[in-house]
């Protein structure tokens, strides 16, 4: 929560802020799937980043990285080599700036009139509620999938083309071209769409558990805590003198 004297003010700088949180996060957002991909084992080999966020120059140093696409970012090439646990690495990266940095500031925005901080925690904090329909899906699709497969008995993924990062967009495929997620016979669509729906439920849960673990980090405490934005331990430590 914002106090100010100036409350209009603050909420110009807070909003000012945000902005320029999110031009920034965006491309580190992309950036982190990269690398939570490449450090579980898996490979990259085209990450899509609009001019807008600095693709243009992003792809003069990294040689994944392709300016443009349909989105502010998208990482669009990459290999799991058939592992679930490098994919929800994948998708999962990013969200530790939600837990170690986001959660926190956001929370230590409530304990003085920083309108900075307040705005660019908003952005980072709040990554995964925006992401459901993207990230947080697609997270929760792979176990979906996974637990459908394992309960037929193991075998070739069952509804693999149902994994997205754009459940919109896949929602409207499902509806008007099922044929192109084989998912054509009779049924089909209605066993698609309870799949969807229980990887977004899923993906919800996910989102809320990510917030929750940010919230055992915390800036600032006791004398001057709150001004060192220094991270502590959420566990409170009782006072010898009772």
């Amino acid at each position: 929560m914002i106090r100010a004297e100036r409350p209009y003010a603050a909420l110009f700088v807070t909003v000012l802020a945000g902005v320029a949180a999110w031009w920034i996060y965006v491309p580190i957002h992309e950036l982190l799937h990269a690398l939570g991909c490449w450090v579980t084992g898996g490979a990259v080999s085209r990450l899509e980043i609009a001019p807008e966020y600095g693709g243009a120059l992003l792809a003069h140093v990294f040689p994944f990285v392709v300016s443009g696409g349909d989105y502010a970012g998208r990482l669009s090439g990459f290999d799991t080599h058939g592992s679930d646990l490098v994919y929800l690495a994948t998708d999962a990266a990013p969200f530790l700036l939600s837990i170690v940095l986001g959660v926190p500031l956001l929370r230590a925005s409530n304990r003085g009139r920083r309108p900075v901080r307040f705005g660019t925690a908003v952005v980072l904090a709040l990554a995964p509620f925006y992401s459901l329909t993207g990230d947080y899906y697609e997270m929760g699709s792979i176990l979906v999938t996974r637990a459908a497969t394992l309960a037929h008995g193991g075998g070739p993924l069952r509804f693999a083309s149902l994994r997205s990062d754009d459940v919109m967009r896949l929602v409207v495929r499902l509806w008007t071209q099922p044929h192109d997620l084989q998912l054509d016979n009779p049924g089909g669509v209605a066993t698609g769409l309870v799949i969807i729906g229980l990887s977004l439920l899923l993906g919800t849960i996910l989102a809320f558990v990510t917030y929750c673990i940010g919230t055992l980090i915390r800036f600032g405490a006791g004398t001057g805590g709150a001004e060192s934005g220094l991270p502590v331990s959420s566990r409170h430590v009782p006072s010898a003198v009772p």
